[in-house]
């Protein structure tokens, strides 16, 4: 990946990377332990009373506008992490017999990957005999779908996830998919709940002040220094923690933008937030106050940093809640 690479090359290859090229340790003020949201990479599956067996033949209308018919979800390969941990959490998890590279959740961990970087293998889907193929619109190369298509293996798309809005599109699309419609009601219904008390516990900003929050993508090992804006899928959980999206606020439309000490001192974050490998891959806390100008803002100063596991981060899934608790104990910490 690379800074001149377009807007939707930049979007795609975030959410490849989202289990590759995170956050590591270096969160809150101190740099210190584990948080919330990593003290256990597992996706939690509905009550035994609420899955329900798979209601098939279907017909279901992919986000890119073709009708799929489903005749079986016996053999499952989703093509994104998220999509993974949607299917594991309608309790339909012993039904996946592949995974991407961002599925790295434990129950997910083991199953043979189908991706080769960033790019699906048709060859290696088609290898498992798949009676579901599960992917996103920005899942590629195109070419590989059309393969996997004319394979005659039904494939479902479902549109991305960028606000706290889609969530309970996106897993009730991939119910529907599965054929577990009631099941679906049921996982949206938990985690829209759990949102919601998560957003309701959200302190006061202190002095009635907003914090403003900098993503940053962060890829150390090929020096690759990205400012999030409008549009990376952050602002929303950023505004549900009760903050503002520093790098949308001072105008950056797009989704990335090549960090440099103006974007910063304009942004002018009071916090940073980060995917926890990224953090790592740059040295820490330390490391990233090296990276031109960081040091030089409130957020630098004050070494306020958030960092959150990758495969959760901007999943917007079944894990929300978690993301989102973590993210305001450790933005609201020490601000008491």
């Amino acid at each position: 990946m690379h800074p001149v690479r377009t807007t939707r090359l930049l979007a795609g290859a975030l959410v490849s990377l989202l289990a590759l090229t995170g956050c590591g340790a270096g969160a809150g003020t101190d740099g210190g332990g584990p948080t919330p949201a990593a003290s256990a990479d597992r996706a939690e599956p509905l009550a035994a009373r609420d899955i329900a067996a798979p209601r098939l033949p279907s017909t279901v209308v992919s986000a890119d506008g073709k009708r799929v018919e489903v005749a079986s979800a016996d053999r499952i390969v989703p093509l994104t992490g998220s999509l993974s941990e949607i299917v594991f959490s309608l309790g339909l998890g012993g039904h996946v017999v592949a995974r991407d590279i961002t599925a790295t959740f434990e129950q997910a961990a083991r199953l043979p990957v189908v991706t080769r970087a960033h790019d699906v293998s048709a060859e290696s889907v088609l290898s498992l005999k798949p009676t579901l193929v599960l992917a996103d619109t920005e899942t590629g190369p195109a070419e590989a779908i059309g393969q996997i298509r004319a394979a005659g293996i039904p494939l479902v798309v479902v549109a991305p996830a960028k606000t706290l809005d889609d969530v309970g599109r996106r897993i009730t699309a991939v119910a529907d998919a599965l054929g577990v419609p009631g099941a679906g009601q049921k996982l949206v219904s938990r985690t829209e709940e759990r949102i919601s008390a998560v957003h309701k516990g959200v302190p006061a900003a202190p002095g009635g002040k907003k914090p403003r929050v900098a993503f940053l993508y962060l890829r150390g090992s090929a020096a690759v220094y990205l400012l999030g804006g409008a549009d990376s899928g952050a602002p929303s959980l950023l505004a549900a923690a009760g903050a503002v999206d520093a790098g949308a606020e001072s105008g950056l439309r797009k989704d990335f933008t090549p960090l440099t000490s103006e974007a910063l001192v304009k942004a002018a974050p009071s916090a940073i937030l980060v995917m926890r490998k990224g953090l790592e891959s740059v040295g820490g806390v330390d490391g990233l106050l090296k990276i031109p100008g960081v040091a030089q803002t409130p957020a630098g100063l004050d070494r306020r940093v958030v960092s959150i596991d990758d495969g959760v981060l901007l999943a917007y899934g079944p894990r929300t809640d978690e993301v989102l608790k973590s993210l305001v104990e450790q933005l609201y910490r020490g601000t008491e």
